[in-house]
């Protein structure tokens, strides 16, 4: 995590020019990362960037906000066709911006379209980690910062809220899963700094309730879902970590997370291709052309989505086995309950037909 000077005097520069923020949302249809309309639909993941431009009012900074959502992800009985569009999707981003360094006339001013945060949406299940979750957490953390979120909130009680909150961590923990946890450094960070990071991980993951309607209370409008025993405030601490994850995403944290992208999981992501590109070649010979990297990726690319290919005609034939197997097993047990069905009848007629013993005989 950067000092807290260097992360004041980052924001400083980023209130005079303005800057360039990437957050990627994902998570299964009815999460709020999603429509809700459209949560009945088993469509193919689609991967849509949306820019708006911000003006923040907590210190005038100018952000240009970019938000990709992928709707479909998590409708498929498979989704392994769906890691591979977002996995793709973010490392395109690095490709570019790979290109950009690789040239020897660099372009002064270009769109930086890195994914610095991830919002990954958790089913309110009440319970922890779906294998869906943990797989994909476990793919994107190399590439990008991950936030876990649990969407939907407010259709948990509290207790069970709180209890859904331990268990997600705790499965996090378990299987070794890299997120953002909003790391510092006791040595070298103010009691501030310490003190905020570490709230902010006690809330973790985020619960959010979302919506777009207004609703008045007391003589105030505020955006709640409007419930029969109930309003929930999206913009109440008490109801949604909303305000949290905003201050966060927008805020505190921007600067950290933008650092953190270009200064640890690009450096990786460059590291690993261009050793990749340098194999079998003579490095002394051998001269790095931005064109013929992007080329390379694309090939890449298709390579990966044949393999993909593969990997689903495999998965898809295993699955009809297990289909034809579960089958003949529901028709041996429903021929075994009819065999059982058809002794309790003969037991019942039996007894139905035998003298009453206690009755005298007539």
């Amino acid at each position: 995590m950067s000092s807290p000077r260097s992360a004041v005097r980052t924001r400083r520069q980023n209130a005079k020019k303005g800057v360039q923020f990437c957050m990627m949302i994902c998570g299964a249809s009815g999460t709020d990362a999603d429509d809700y309309a459209n949560a009945h639909r088993e469509d193919a993941i689609r991967i849509q960037p949306v820019t708006v431009e911000l003006e923040l009012e907590e210190d005038g900074t100018h952000v240009s906000l970019t938000i990709v959502n992928t709707p479909g992800f998590g409708d498929m009985i498979d989704n392994e066709a769906s890691f591979g569009e977002i996995i793709g999707y973010i490392e395109r981003q690095y490709d570019e911006i790979l290109a950009v360094d690789c040239r020897i006339k660099r372009r002064p001013r270009f769109r930086d379209n890195r994914v610095h945060a991830l919002l990954y949406f958790i089913t309110p299940t009440g319970h922890g980690l779906r294998e869906l979750d943990i797989e994909l957490m476990k793919r994107l953390s190399p590439r990008v910062n991950v936030i876990p979120v649990i969407g939907k909130a407010d259709s948990l009680t509290p207790v069970e809220l709180a209890r859904s909150k331990k268990l997600v961590m705790e499965d996090i923990a378990h299987y070794r899963i890299p997120i953002y946890d909003f790391p510092y450094d006791i040595e070298e960070d103010d009691e501030d700094t310490i003190e905020e990071n570490a709230e902010l991980r006690g809330l973790m993951p985020f619960a959010i309730v979302g919506s777009e309607e207004v609703v008045e209370i007391c003589g105030r409008k505020v955006r709640a879902r409007q419930y029969p025993w109930g309003v929930v405030e999206v913009d109440n601490p008490r109801h949604s970590d909303f305000l949290a994850i905003r201050s966060v995403l927008l805020h505190s944290h921007l600067a950290d997370l933008k650092q953190i992208t270009h200064d640890f999981l690009y450096e990786n992501y460059r590291t690993e291709k261009l050793s990749k590109s340098m194999e079998g070649r003579d490095e002394a010979n051998y001269s790095m052309n931005p064109e013929d990297l992007v080329a390379q990726s694309a090939r890449l690319n298709e390579m990966h989505l044949r393999q993909e290919e593969e990997k689903l005609r495999e998965i898809e034939v295993r699955m009809q086995k297990a289909i034809d197997e579960k089958r003949q097993e529901l028709l041996v047990r429903e021929s075994q309950l009819k065999e059982i069905e058809a002794r309790m009848k003969l037991k019942q007629s039996a007894a139905l037909e035998a003298p009453n013993e206690n009755c005298p005989d007539a």
